[in-house]
């Protein structure tokens, strides 16, 4: 490993002053998880890291205009298990907890896998799907960016040298809608998924119109992508399942993976398909599940006023 220079910044503006000397030459490292690797490999070389383990409050999970604000350097783990996570976005935390293995997952943190851009990992299409942003910082300032918007290329974003994650914003899901995130694995819970999809639909008040829907996949080429085309066949159409299955033909012709050794290209284009639709049905039962709950709940105080 070549030689290279550590700096461990106490805030976010000597992070950004950091940065600024160095430039290019320098990278920001969280969980170190992807980049100690790259580093291994000499496919990176730094002469400066620029350590953000020591900036306090870039790990925190809060409310947020009634959304979620996950601070960049919050671990895979602590989105798993977090309270606040599972109550209102219960899909992130859902998507964490399958990520890797809890080794992984105990270091790996938000922003650095964001960053890391590998179009493999999960977090993406269910980030893109619940219509998340990333807020990256520099000495110039915060800006907003759509996750869709964000990755540009195979291990490639739209971040400037200067620019480190600060937080990612989820909104909450609107009322009548239901999440899904599904992947294939090859072989064992650690590998990489050969597909991913995740959907969020939202149905109108008398559910049975679909009034909105994303869907975003993962593992089908250089960047996770939203299926557009897959959307659109499905906007203020009745849930049927032929619409189901035309979102899912509609998505198999928005990707465009390779043939590897976890499929051939073929063969990952028809997986996209099954797990779109699959995604969309999962979803759709999430709110057919919350409208049992909740007759549920009100049969049952009514029950108890009765006595």
């Amino acid at each position: 490993m070549i030689p290279f220079e550590y700096r461990t910044p106490k805030t976010l503006k000597e992070v950004y002053a950091d940065l600024s000397q160095f430039g290019t030459d320098a990278k920001v490292v969280a969980g170190g998880t992807a980049l100690v690797i790259m580093m291994k490999q000499r496919l990176v070389r730094p002469t400066c890291l620029v350590s953000l383990r020591s900036v306090r409050g870039l790990n925190q999970i809060a409310l947020k205009d009634s959304g979620l604000r996950i601070g960049g350097l919050a671990t895979h783990r602590e989105v798993e298990i977090s309270p606040l996570v599972r109550r209102r976005i219960p899909l992130l935390a859902e998507t964490y907890r399958r990520v890797a293995t809890i080794r992984v997952r105990n270091m790996a943190t938000v922003g650095g896998g964001l960053a890391h851009a590998d179009p493999n990992q999960d977090p993406p299409p269910t980030l893109i799907a619940l219509g998340a942003t990333v807020k990256a910082g520099s000495g110039e300032g915060a800006r907003e960016i759509s996750m869709e918007e964000f990755f540009k290329d195979y291990y490639e974003t739209v971040l400037k040298p200067s620019e480190v994650i600060t937080e990612v914003f989820v909104p909450a899901l609107p009322p009548n809608s239901g999440a899904a995130f599904l992947k294939f694995l090859p072989r064992t819970a650690d590998d990489y998924a050969t597909v991913s999809a995740a959907a969020v639909v939202t149905l109108d008040k008398a559910k049975k119109t679909i009034a909105d829907v994303r869907i975003a996949l993962g593992s089908v080429g250089t960047t996770p992508i939203r299926a557009r085309e897959a959307e659109a066949v499905l906007r203020g159409q009745p849930v049927k399942p032929e619409a189901l299955r035309e979102a899912g033909e509609k998505a198999k012709q928005a990707v465009d993976p390779i043939s590897d050794f976890r499929g051939s290209a073929a063969y990952k284009k028809e997986m996209a398909g099954v797990f779109v639709r699959r995604a969309l049905e999962k979803a759709l039962e999430g709110i057919s599940k919350k409208g049992r709950a909740r007759k549920s709940s009100q049969a049952s105080k009514r029950g108890r006023k009765k006595r």
